[in-house]
């Protein structure tokens, strides 16, 4: 087990340094980095690890088998323990090939409508899950749960990472995911404060303004992390947001008023506060890269996550100090901060928890949350036509859709039955639909997700349906991700048509609503 040594024995550049938490590559070889603009090489990470001696890593990317060794040889390259994060809210394999990946956690909320203690006690198991699995692969934070209220439909970025639409629904089920982690040396993580679930704006790409009251805000957006706070959630994670009512001038992130006022002392959180990633579109006009960590830290932020460059970074805040705008007190608070929750991580017990991965448990509660949250439109069964028919499988971009292939239950089960495939991806062009179109089954993919700037379904997307839907040629349809595209269908999906609604994309999302569309036994 490793050790922490006095942090007051670091020179002031190293203390900065462990403010830092940079993005990485999951893979093992810089030949599989996919994200270049955020992802150093082996060579630059080891020396910011090594040398810079920078506080801890977010990974994206790789199999989790690739992951167990990618934390290992981090944790070899440096003295001091690191956090290394990641963006975990659906399960491990969410973003770790190998490991449980769940329904995202809207789907608890819609079991949790009709029956809130089983949404809770799918949730608490899904916390104690996806914890034991970051532990098994090296990952010590989890920047989860997300405690967003999504109470704007065309909220692009947030969507079905949300618990759901109302605070008492958020508070209950979140509080559950942070209760589920609590036997396992994993942090946990609030976000993003003070709440990004009514914008219709992606701060991945541009600065969201919250125009509401602070009543509304007290009364909406803030109980979820109050509940957390009250928990003990390790971290709270700002928004890169414009909250008008408490500060019209600054972003969540860069605001005193919103991190040390509101968040520190009103709400008296006394863990890390950590930045969204700061090489995000919202803060592009806001400031200069060099100055985005230092606005930060003077907010009252702990962590730094993914500055432009953290050398530059470091730098800054260094230059900060020494020309006092930044006192050496405000660094050392928040280097104490870093190492209560470094202490936390280390002292945890670890099992042997790598044969585990994928459990029986967690394939289990996959599937009961799959099933509690499907939603049915004109349910009746359809008969295996003997006509040549089309699976036309639409996803949001087929360069980014690492989860679909030719085993995928909504290519191989269509396919045993005689359709014939077709794909198209929402941010590729759309062929001209033909003028006579065969029988179809339509089964689309589309969530929010960040840098997409929309969410659901595009122009083309809309246009390709009602076609369809008026020329009478569609089968049934099915929809896996978010529920607000059936506002939309609604309007236009003929009584003859059915429509199954699934939260989750997995393989086994599909399986089972085909099996509710054909009464089909799917393996």
């Amino acid at each position: 087990m490793s050790s922490l040594p006095d942090y007051t024995e670091l020179s002031l550049s190293e203390q900065i340094a462990q403010m830092i938490v940079v993005r990485a590559s999951g893979h093992l070889f810089d030949q599989q980095i996919r994200f270049p603009q955020w992802e150093p090489t082996q060579d630059q990470l080891q020396d910011w690890v090594q040398n810079w001696k920078i506080g801890g890593v977010i990974l994206l990317g790789g199999s989790a088998a690739e992951i167990s060794q990618r934390t290992s040889e981090l944790n070899r390259w440096t003295e001091i323990p690191l956090f290394i994060a990641a963006d975990i809210e659906e399960g491990v394999g969410q973003r770790f090939a190998g490991a449980s990946w769940f329904p995202p956690p809207m789907a608890l909320g819609e079991v949790a409508k009709t029956d809130l203690n089983q949404g809770k006690e799918y949730a608490r198991t899904i916390g104690a899950i996806t914890a034991k699995d970051a532990q098994a692969l090296g990952i010590n934070w989890l920047f989860a749960p997300v405690v967003d209220v999504n109470n704007n439909p065309h909220n692009p970025v947030i969507n079905v990472r949300s618990f759901g639409e109302t605070p008492e629904i958020v508070c209950e089920l979140s509080a559950a995911f942070i209760e589920g982690t609590k036997d396992y040396g994993v942090l946990t993580t609030a976000k993003h404060f003070p709440g990004h679930g009514d914008t219709a704006i992606d701060s991945h790409l541009s600065l969201p303004v919250l125009e509401m009251g602070v009543e509304r805000l007290e009364a909406v957006e803030i109980p979820p992390f109050q509940r957390a706070i009250s928990l003990g959630v390790d971290a709270v994670m700002s928004a890169h947001l414009l909250v008008s009512c408490w500060d019209d001038a600054l972003p969540a992130t860069l605001s005193s008023t919103v991190l040390t006022q509101q968040l520190r002392l009103n709400l008296d959180f006394q863990g890390l506060i950590v930045t969204d990633a700061l090489i995000m579109g919202a803060l592009d006009e806001v400031a200069s890269p060099a100055s985005l960590p230092v606005l930060a830290i003077e907010a009252g932020a702990d962590i730094i996550l993914m500055p432009h460059d953290p050398q530059v970074a470091i730098e800054a805040i260094l230059d900060a100090v020494n020309q006092g705008r930044i006192s050496p007190q405000r660094i050392v608070a928040s280097v104490a901060r870093i190492w209560e929750a470094k202490e936390k991580v280390i002292k945890a017990e670890k099992g042997d928890f790598l044969t585990e991965l994928a459990s029986p448990t967690a394939e289990n509660t996959t599937g009961e949350v799959l099933r509690g949250s499907l939603r049915l439109k004109n349910a009746r069964t359809l008969s295996i036509p003997e006509t040549p028919c089309r699976n036309l499988v639409i996803v949001d971009d087929l360069l980014a859709c690492d989860f679909l292939n030719e085993a995928h239950s909504a290519i191989a089960v269509p396919q045993k039955m005689g359709y014939e495939l077709q794909l198209l991806g929402q941010a590729q062009v759309f062929p001209e639909p033909p003028s006579n179109s065969p029988l179809t089954l339509i089964q689309l993919f589309t969530r929010g997700n960040p840098f997409r700037g929309e969410a659901g379904l595009n122009e083309a997307t809309k246009a390709l349906l009602q076609k369809l839907l008026t020329e009478g040629c569609v089968q049934g349809i099915v929809v896996y991700g978010s529920p607000y595209v059936f506002g939309w269908l609604e309007d236009y999906l003929p009584s003859s048509v059915p429509y199954i609604f699934s939260y989750g994309q997995m393989s086994e999302s599909s399986s089972i609503a085909l099996q509710h569309l054909f009464d089909l036994s799917v393996g």
